[in-house]
């Protein structure tokens, strides 16, 4: 721009940058200082990514800013193919009027006609018998409330105005035990570790319905939500490792105490080699027919996180199908995997220079798409692993064959330069391609890593809306809940209606945590309504 000066480019070693944070940290508020902390990494990062070999303006945009759509037909601008022009559109998910079973959390009431009962005469035809229809005609009617609301019970006191005795009402059944009722804390943790709602948020809302919760007391109540999940959790990590397949990923945290050791560190012995990196490592496993979610954060890659969990693996079981990123920190090193990599990882690399190289960057992306079309109509037809593994061996070998010989003869032929983006691209994708295509010969392989990379998105709502840990121990606390919460999702359970089940038969649950998972608490539940 002009009349604007040059600004003065000024890197940083990891280690001067850990001294000027040391600096700041005591000169700085708080939350001033992690905006800063936060804005010095973040430039530190992006200085980083300019000297990779690899980088372009288009990665650097897509890793910073993040485009909106990664979509073949968004991407190159052109028609969909024509046997999917052919296929019937039918009507998105999630759009439209709601009907009334898309409620099941509303509470039902029942409401009987007023003037007519089954079995009595019909007035209009004075014929025939009345009765009562299967499906009742259904409202819904949606009031708001506070998060969180108050009761106050005031007990009448009375005294004696000769001898002075006092006399008080004893409390209703529905006071409870104690100021807050189980349900807050598990209401709390939901909000903080599910919707990413800050605590200092969460207090300032409920003060306007004159409610108040200070971040202390919602940190103590989740705190004691948290110890029989953490019992739950324990035995998730366990039956992940029998899983059939796990997908892992990381992406970067921050936890105050451990930052500040990392610095105290680097400061008073530097060592170039010391990890200076905080992560959340999230690993999603098939088992049977359900889904477990886990979380980890401290400073260990997802490679090592996942070997934690294998070590609790049977040791007769066969080496279990692991989905990752290229990677090597993903995958787990004293343990054995057959690895899948993640095709769409290998399909951004062409999306990022889909500018310089349109052709050729199009032939790839339509042949994948052809094969994610393919991948979709195993879905749609609810074929069995062998049925879909057949069904890709028949239908997305000759497209991947065709790819593969193509990438690999512009390399041979000389007609892309090896060092060029579009070359690397092609060798990121033939040199992983046993992994990148291990749907084409292991049945259930996945095609890529988008379930860890969504699990990955309730760590980074919490670190973009809390910014971060206070300590080690906070984090495990998130760890435990969103392991629990997001498990829930994934096997369509409500995580409230779980989390209460759990405070209410504690007992139970020490006793058998592998029968109050989120699929089969509602049979413990049961039995336990029966012996009581």
């Amino acid at each position: 721009m002009a009349g604007v000066a040059t600004p003065q480019i000024i890197r940083l070693s990891v280690e001067e940058l850990e001294r000027l944070l040391a600096e700041l940290r005591d000169l700085l508020p708080p939350a001033t200082y992690q905006l800063v902390e936060g804005l010095l990494r973040t430039l530190q990062w992006v200085l980083g990514l300019l000297d990779e070999k690899t980088a372009t303006l288009a990665r650097i945009r897509r890793l910073v800013g993040g485009d909106q759509t990664e979509k073949t037909s968004k991407l190159l601008g052109t028609a969909r193919t024509r046997d999917q022009t052919q296929r019937p559109k039918t009507k998105p998910k999630g759009h439209g009027r709601k009907s009334a079973k898309d409620y099941p959390g509303a509470q039902r009431v029942s409401v009987p006609h007023p003037e007519h009962k089954a079995g009595q005469i019909c007035p209009k035809c004075l014929r025939g018998k009345l009765y009562a229809l299967k499906s009742p005609a259904m409202i819904i009617r949606i009031v708001a409330q506070p998060l969180l609301r108050a009761t106050r019970f005031e007990l009448e006191r009375l005294r004696c105005a000769l001898c002075g005795a006092l006399f008080t009402a004893p409390p209703p059944p529905e006071a409870g035990e104690g100021k807050y009722d189980p349900s807050v804390g598990v209401m709390l943790a939901l909000m903080r570790y599910g919707a990413g709602l800050p605590m200092y948020r969460m207090g300032k809302w409920q003060s306007y319905f004159g409610v108040p919760l200070a971040p202390t007391t919602q940190w103590e109540l989740i705190v004691a939500a948290s110890q029989i999940p953490a019992l739950i959790y324990d035995t998730l990590i366990g039956l992940a490792a029998q899983g059939q397949v796990l997908h892992n990923d990381d992406t970067f945290m921050r936890v105050q105490s451990l930052r500040q050791e990392i610095t105290t560190a680097a400061l008073e012995q530097p060592d170039p080699d010391q990890r200076t990196g905080i992560f959340t490592t999230g690993i999603v496993a098939r088992v049977g027919e359900v889904r477990i979610a886990l979380f980890f954060t401290g400073q260990q890659h997802a490679g090592e996180n996942l070997a934690k969990v294998l070590q609790q693996r049977a040791s007769e079981l066969t080496p279990p199908l692991q989905m990752c990123d290229g990677l090597p920190r993903n995958e787990p090193k004293a343990f054995t995997t057959l690895v899948a990599n993640c095709l769409l990882h290998g399909r951004r690399h062409f999306v990022e220079i889909r500018e310089n190289f349109p052709e050729e960057c199009r032939k790839v992306l339509e042949n994948l798409r052809e094969v994610y079309r393919f991948d979709a109509l195993t879905r749609e037809q609810q074929l069995s692993e062998a049925q879909r593994l057949a069904f890709h061996q028949e239908h997305s070998r000759p497209v991947m064959d065709d790819l593969k010989t193509w990438m690999q003869d512009q390399l041979d032929q000389k007609r892309v330069e090896p060092n060029s983006g579009l070359g690397q691209a092609f060798n990121y994708m033939l040199k992983r391609w046993g992994a990148l295509t291990r749907f084409l010969s292991v049945p259930g392989a996945p095609l890529d890593n988008n379930i860890a990379e969504r699990t990955l998105k309730m760590a980074i709502l919490h670190r973009k809306n809390s910014l971060s840990y206070k300590t080690l121990n906070g984090a495990r606390v998130g760890d435990i809940h969103m392991s629990l919460i997001h498990t829930c999702a994934l096997n369509q359970v409500n995580p409230f209606d779980y989390a209460m089940a759990l405070q209410r038969h504690a007992a139970e649950t020490l006793k058998t945590p592998s029968a109050w998972l989120p699929w089969n608490y509602h049979l413990a539940m049961a039995a336990a309504a029966g012996s009581g």
